[in-house]
């Protein structure tokens, strides 16, 4: 089978699409046939040799955590699930013709392959940073980064529990946040300003790692009230870095009952071929997503 390793650390250049053996359904597991596999940061930040405890690498790897695609072998112990099943989840090395998953769900109707992958870790990590973070509905949540994966599912998942949220993004990704039910304000200078005038702020998530640990403490007046998933400097300033996944099963549970529900929808705003991953972890880099990025198989 086709599928990207990387052999050593290092940049997008790392990333070789090679013949390899495929991988089996151990016990508790299921093997899909990859139609699609989503992009997050997390990949290219363990390309990269971040030091990320969750996600320890041993080289050569592959790369990838979600994917979608049809059941082909079904591991030991495993019941509620039947080859030829469509489902999502997450495993790993999912850049792949196979991948292994260890936690899945079946696809909602209506859901396409590549519109799937983009959710099993999107949504765990706003499910997990929403509760870290403490924030109550009828109080209001600052999201700095709010267009991508991540800031897409925050703003619909605590819109949908009653929070009131503000977003930042670019300019063009304006009118996607105030779609998505977000007060929204661009990030370039004097936005701190402007938060303010849209109101008080009770919480801040920073999903983008822009440097803004200061700024969003300022506002919230609690560096207790701040969470970071892309500042690995965040604690130095007395805010926490969230970077070990909760239930994955749970966030899917969680996920395939608002998508029923249609109160979820991230778009896939690109995608690309397994030969093309490097392209799609230098977009994922660069920022400026609205909604996800997605490799189909």
């Amino acid at each position: 089978m086709k599928k990207v390793i990387f052999a050593e650390f290092g940049g997008p250049e790392v990333l070789q699409l090679l013949d390899a053996a495929e991988p089996h359904a151990g016990p508790g597991q299921v093997r899909i046939t990859v139609r699609a596999a989503g992009v997050n940061p997390v990949d290219w930040r363990v390309r990269e040799g971040q030091i990320l405890g969750a996600h320890p690498t041993e080289l050569p790897s592959g790369i990838g955590l979600d994917a979608a695609g049809v059941v082909d072998e079904v591991g030991e112990g495993v019941e509620g699930v039947e080859v030829g099943d469509h489902v999502f989840g997450e495993g790993s090395s999912t850049y792949a013709e196979f991948a292994v998953l260890s936690a899945w769900a079946r696809m909602p109707e209506g859901l396409t392959f590549e519109e799937a992958a983009g959710y099993p870790s999107v949504v765990e990590t706003a499910l997990r940073v929403i509760r870290e973070v403490g924030v109550r509905p009828a109080q209001t949540l600052l999201v700095s980064g709010a267009s991508g994966g991540v800031g897409s599912a925050v703003l619909q998942i605590a819109r949908e529990r009653g929070i009131t949220v503000i977003g930042t993004a670019g300019a063009p990704n304006q009118d996607y946040l105030r779609g998505l039910g977000a007060l929204p304000t661009t990030y370039c200078e004097g936005w701190v300003e402007r938060v303010r005038g849209l109101g008080q702020v009770d919480a801040a998530l920073d999903l983008a790692g822009s440097g803004v640990i200061r700024e969003l403490i300022e506002l919230t007046g609690d560096p207790g009230k701040v969470v970071s998933i892309a500042d690995l400097g965040a604690p130095e300033l007395g805010a926490r870095f969230s970077g070990v996944a909760g239930s994955v099963p749970e966030a899917l549970a969680e996920a395939v009952d608002l998508l029923s529900r249609s109160k979820l929808h991230i778009p896939v705003e690109k995608t690309y071929t397994l030969a093309e991953a490097a392209a799609a972890h230098i977009d994922s880099q660069a920022g400026h997503t609205r909604g996800r990025r997605v490799v189909v198989v």
